[in-house]
């Protein structure tokens, strides 16, 4: 009989015995976000397809998300837009401190229930809310601030949507990565970390009336 102390240990060892083979029948490999083939643990669900997103979910700091709205310039009459918003940390900071409005967009439906958890936490859900969408899909228009943690392939591919749906004057705060050809106002160093500011301009200039695709900005 096996010790309940080895357990662990053996359910590990199998584990990887079926992923060296490939797994049995129906055991699905995912691809990582950073292209390279990562066999899922057995027994854990797969995220499907439609709810992954293009963007690993790595937190923002305390003091970068500060940093971000004060750069915005964030007050209690806006509506803050967080695309990729992963915890909600951003949009629930700019209610909790400024009493701001905000709506977190987020792929990951785990990443969303977590947000309206801290939301509630944090005394705040009657100012921010968090839906499940893909930002690509998302009408935004209203937003009076626009923040973002992506990656600069995506940003790029965002920047057209951002010059279509929001008004001019709309500031778009990103962490630590720009916009390509669309010069920042503002690029603020903090400790490995950078903020970018844009403001979105009355008329979008000749150079940025693309489709964003090409090479970021060095």
């Amino acid at each position: 009989m096996i010790s309940p102390r080895k357990l662990p240990l053996l359910t590990l060892f199998v584990g990887l015995l079926l992923a060296s083979a490939g797994g049995p029948p129906g055991y699905a490999q995912e691809t990582d976000t950073l292209g390279t083939s990562a066999p899922p643990i057995p027994g854990l669900d797969v995220v499907p397809q439609s709810q992954r997103s293009d963007v690993p979910y790595v937190p923002t700091s305390t003091p970068v998300v500060d940093k971000m709205l004060a750069m915005a310039g964030v007050d209690g009459d806006d509506l803050v837009y967080d695309l990729g918003s992963g915890d909600g940390r951003i949009v629930i900071q700019a209610a909790r401190k400024y009493g701001a409005r905000g709506v977190g967009i987020e792929i990951d439906p785990d990443l969303v229930k977590k947000a309206r958890k801290k939301a509630r936490q944090a005394g705040v859900s009657d100012l921010v809310e968090f839906r499940q969408a893909d930002l690509f899909e998302t009408d935004f228009s209203d937003a009076t601030v626009v923040t973002m943690y992506l990656l600069p392939s995506v940003n790029l591919k965002l920047r057209p949507k951002l010059f279509e749906q929001l008004a001019p004057g709309t500031p778009v705060v990103s962490h630590d990565f720009d916009m390509g050809a669309w010069k920042p106002e503002q690029k603020v160093k903090l400790e490995g970390d950078i903020v970018y500011r844009w403001t979105i301009p009355s008329e979008v200039p000749a150079h940025l009336q693309d489709d964003g695709s090409e090479e970021e900005a060095p």
